[in-house]
Formats: C-alpha cells, sequence, structure tokens
C-alpha cells in the first residue's frame, strides 16, 4: 500500500523541482528583456506589492527616460519573477519541514533538504543585490549560478524519490567523472551568464572565427574583471570591445571542451542498462545547445533562442545529476554485495 504522507512528500518535491526549472527559464527571459529594474527597488515595486500601485511612480520614469528600464510590462515581468521565487521558498520550506518531521518513516536525512532551503534563502539574497547593485555583472551571473545549484539540489531530490531499472554495479567507478563533469557545466554556466550579463552574445558574429581571427585582439583583464559596474571597467570608462570579445571568445572556446568531455562521457554511460535514457539526454542536449548557440550568432540574439539557450544549460544540469543520483545507487549496491 502506498503510503499517503510519502506520495505528498513525492508531490511537493516534484512541484517544486518542475517551479525551479521554470523560474530559471524565467530568469533568462527577465535578463534578456532588460527587466531586472523593472522595479527598482526591493522587496516591492516602489514601495508597493503590485505594479498596479506604482502606475504613478513608473509613469514618472517612463516621462523621463522613455527607453528606460523602467516601464509597466517590465515592472510585471520584474514582479512575476519575484513572486513565483517567494512560493518557491515556500514550498522548499513545507518540503524541509516534511522531511524533518518524517525522517524515520522516509528513512532519510533531511540534510539536503536543509541544504535547498540555505540556498533558496542565498538566491533571495542574490535577488535582491542584483537590484541594489543596479545589475552588477558579479551579481547577476552569481543569481544564475544559484538558481542553477537549487535546481541541481532538487533534481537530486526528485531523482530519489522516482524508481528506476536497477543499474550495472560496473558504472559506479564513473561517478569521478560525472563530478568533475558536472563541474565543468557550472563552469562554462558561469561562463555563459558573464556573456549574457555583460551583453557580450554579438561580439562576435562569424564562427567558427571570430571577426575573422582565430585568435582576435582581446582584453582579458579587463574582460573578467568581477568588481565593476554594468557596462563598465574598473576604471569607470566604457566596457570595450576587446573586452567584449575577450568574454565571448573563453565561453565558446571551453563550450568546445565542455561538448567533447561530456559528450563522451554520456555515449560510454548509454551502455548501462538504467543509465542509457538520461545519458542520450544528455547527447540530445549537447546538441541543442550547438544549435542555439550557434542561432544566437548568425541570428543576432533572438529572444526566444537565447532563453532556449538558457534552458539546455538547465536541462544538462537536470540530466548530468540525474545521472549522478543513479550512479550513487549503483555505488551502494556494489559497496553492500562487497
Amino acid at each position: 500500500m502506498t503510503d499517503p504522507v510519502r506520495a505528498r512528500y513525492r508531490k511537493i518535491v516534484f512541484l517544486t523541482w518542475f517551479l525551479t526549472l521554470d523560474l530559471i527559464m524565467f530568469g533568462a527571459f527577465v535578463r534578456l528583456t532588460d527587466s531586472g529594474l523593472g522595479c527598482p527597488d526591493w522587496p516591492g515595486c516602489y514601495g508597493n506589492v503590485t505594479p498596479i500601485g506604482a502606475l504613478q511612480s513608473i509613469r514618472q520614469a517612463v516621462q523621463v527616460m522613455p527607453d528606460g528600464p523602467v516601464t509597466l510590462p517590465k515592472a510585471w515581468i520584474e514582479m512575476v519573477h519575484r513572486y513565483v521565487g517567494s512560493l518557491l521558498g515556500l514550498l522548499i520550506i513545507a518540503i524541509v519541514w516534511m522531511a524533518w518531521r518524517h525522517r524515520a518513516r522516509f528513512g532519510r536525512s533531511p540534510a539536503l533538504a536543509c541544504v535547498a532551503l540555505v540556498a533558496v534563502c542565498l538566491q533571495g539574497a542574490f535577488g535582491a543585490w542584483t537590484v541594489t547593485h543596479q545589475l552588477m555583472p558579479a551579481v547577476v551571473t552569481g543569481h544564475l549560478l544559484g538558481g542553477m545549484i537549487l535546481l541541481a539540489l532538487m533534481t537530486w531530490l526528485a531523482a530519489r524519490e522516482r524508481k528506476h531499472a536497477p543499474v550495472q554495479a560496473g558504472a559506479a567507478g564513473y561517478m569521478p567523472w560525472l563530478v568533475l563533469g558536472l563541474a565543468l557545466l557550472f563552469v562554462q554556466i558561469a561562463l555563459g551568464g558573464w556573456v549574457s550579463t555583460n551583453y557580450a552574445a554579438l561580439a562576435c558574429l562569424d564562427f567558427p572565427t571570430c571577426d575573422g581571427h582565430w585568435l582576435p585582439p582581446m582584453d582579458t583583464v579587463n574582460g573578467f574583471s568581477l568588481l565593476r559596474g554594468l557596462g563598465e571597467m574598473p576604471n569607470g570608462d566604457m566596457i570595450s570591445q576587446q573586452a567584449l570579445t575577450a568574454i565571448h571568445w573563453v565561453h565558446r572556446n571551453v563550450a568546445i571542451i565542455v561538448f567533447a568531455y561530456m559528450g563522451t562521457l554520456a555515449w560510454r554511460l548509454r551502455a548501462f542498462a538504467g543509465l542509457r535514457g538520461p545519458a542520450t539526454l544528455v547527447l540530445v542536449f549537447l546538441l541543442a545547445q550547438l544549435a542555439t548557440g550557434l542561432t544566437t550568432i548568425f541570428f543576432q540574439w533572438p529572444l526566444l533562442v537565447a532563453v532556449l539557450h538558457n534552458g539546455g544549460a538547465a536541462a544538462l544540469v537536470l540530466v548530468t545529476v540525474t545521472l549522478m543520483v543513479r550512479v550513487a545507487g549503483a555505488t551502494r549496491l556494489s559497496v553492500q554485495s562487497a
């Protein structure tokens, strides 16, 4: 007989996991539509719960800067993102409460759920800092990475609640390679976030060369300086084209390393029963990332493709963590049989 408490817990976990993935996609939409300062204070909108109460302030901002960061549509986009983020936090609190209260019944430590709660609290802080620091690239990139970390944690919580085909014990040796693969993914996601937050996606408009050069003139020092404002170099001057080129070029070339490594690893993991499905998805998502990345260059950053590119990165994190959960199960079986 199905345990009703366990069934309820699983439903909340899967709902929260799904909402986390959606929020990452919507966060990309917020960033790419320049809506991050649609409400230039936090947590409300000009001190109001919704943009409706802030209409007068929004209209005044639009009169001063018609093409500025504050408009009514952008305010709604930003506030919806905050509303969904708040709901996500409440759901994770519910997960922690259930995991702690029923830890003996579930036969699992609530530690992972508690870590997810810490992660979502940090995400809330980064969300506030994104506004108060005026879209500072380092803060916005940190916010993106925090969302991906939270997705990884929620995927781990959800994946261990889902039944799957037994995994051969021989797959246990691949855990270190999966950990390295996940680390490479996060490095590449950080670089991609740096490209997006610095608006460097169109710094190179050809492929595989960049402005006709395999090694174009670049300013990596200023391009990867963390303590600077949006569109600026550390000395306060406008960011140079060579700095933007460095940001784009590094992201593009690290992508080749990640593609080769993750592709080879996924191909090898397809040989194991219980891993074939997620390993195949890794290959599919790698190809999709290649397609959306190239489309972004050749069609000059269409919004839908850019959001899908961000979603593809999230999907790669998701399936890689799923593989790790299943290989971890194979590792436990290998230890028990020994």
